[in-house]
């Protein structure tokens, strides 16, 4: 596997990703955008998630495809996002046929920010639905990744948190799978504290610093007693890491779903620990449908094989990436040495 031109979820063909970053609440939206309805899948295995239209997608219901995916701060209130990106779609003609009318459909996931050093007095009406709105109207295939939509409040156990993403062509197929996360974890993508990302095994070409794993690892490298964020009065923190993996391959609902908990795999081996009762982690898939995969079993293997490994690297490329702000309660990577 090599990654693709742009090492972004955007070397799919058929989408695109606009963002929207409000600096003063340190929080903000990001939402992948499908040209043409694509296949989609879900798999939540965090403990605390804050979702929408995620029964839709299991694959004995009816709807087949979606229009685009969001991912948003802001807890609850963030769910508030994916209308906004609804609104934009239906004034483009987009959406599932129900008569006279097109719904567009829109599934999303929301993190916690809300305690990260951002101004959340934003009075009687949340920014959300307009955030996303703005996110939608500026999606396209080049997009920063670090501080910037869904990722710019995030914060992990002891780093700013942030938006990463990453590709991968499988040269025996010429599919190509990419992956995208908003990094917000109860645990920790770094090694016992230094600057080693827990990704490094599947790291390429530099892309989160060629740190590799610390040689010998530290004696806490998995402790279970590190150091938690205390983000609530009752000391229960409150997190949720959220992404989506997609591919130019055709399959079903049922595989999009397969690749979806492939992809989880790759988040675990990214952070430690994950899928804790206080994270929401959420991770859709999509399936743009452009090539065909044939019977050969062996290639929805590598398909979630390249899964795992593309949403380990965007984890730790969107931690890498985080730059510093005003206001923030917690460094940054380029900041630990």
């Amino acid at each position: 596997m090599t990654p693709g031109p742009r090492n972004l979820i955007t070397d799919i063909a058929g989408l695109k990703v606009g963002q929207a970053t409000h600096a003063r609440i340190k929080s903000g939206v990001t939402a992948i955008i499908c040209d043409a309805p694509a296949a989609a899948g879900v798999q939540v295995l965090g403990g605390a998630p804050g979702t929408r239209e995620t029964d839709l997608l299991a694959p004995h219901n009816t709807v087949e495809a979606v229009d685009a995916i969001v991912l948003s701060g802001g807890s609850a209130f963030g769910l508030d996002a994916a209308s906004g990106v609804q609104d934009w779609l239906a004034e483009q003609g987009r959406g599932f046929p129900v008569g006279p009318h097109r719904v567009p459909i829109v599934p999303s996931a929301i993190l916690f920010d809300l305690i990260n050093g951002g101004d959340k007095d934003w009075g009687d009406k949340s920014p959300y639905r307009a955030l996303g709105t703005l996110a939608a109207q500026t999606a396209a295939t080049e997009f920063a990744i670090g501080s910037h939509g869904a990722g710019a409040g995030a914060l992990t156990a002891d780093l700013k948190g942030g938006l990463g993403s990453a590709s991968a062509e499988l040269e025996r197929t010429g599919i190509t799978v990419g992956s995208l996360v908003a990094v917000n974890s109860l645990g920790t993508p770094m090694v016992g504290g230094t600057r080693h990302f827990w990704a490094a095994p599947f790291e390429q070409d530099g892309e989160f610093g060629d740190e590799g794993l610390p040689e010998p690892m530290p004696a806490n490298a998995t402790d279970l007693r590190i150091k938690f964020r205390d983000l609530v009065s009752d000391g229960a923190p409150v997190n949720t890491t959220i992404g989506v993996v997609a591919t130019d391959a055709k399959l079903t609902k049922a595989q999009c779903k397969r690749l979806a908990i492939a992809a989880h795999d790759g988040l675990a081996r990214a952070i430690w620990p994950a899928h804790t009762p206080f994270d929401g982690d959420c991770i859709f898939a999509l399936a743009t449908g452009r090539t065909e995969i044939g019977p050969d079993l062996d290639v929805f293997v590598d398909l979630c094989a390249a899964a795992s490994a593309t949403m380990a690297r965007a984890v730790a490329r969107g931690v890498y990436a985080a730059h510093e702000e005003p206001g923030d309660i917690m460094p940054v990577w380029s900041s630990r040495r």
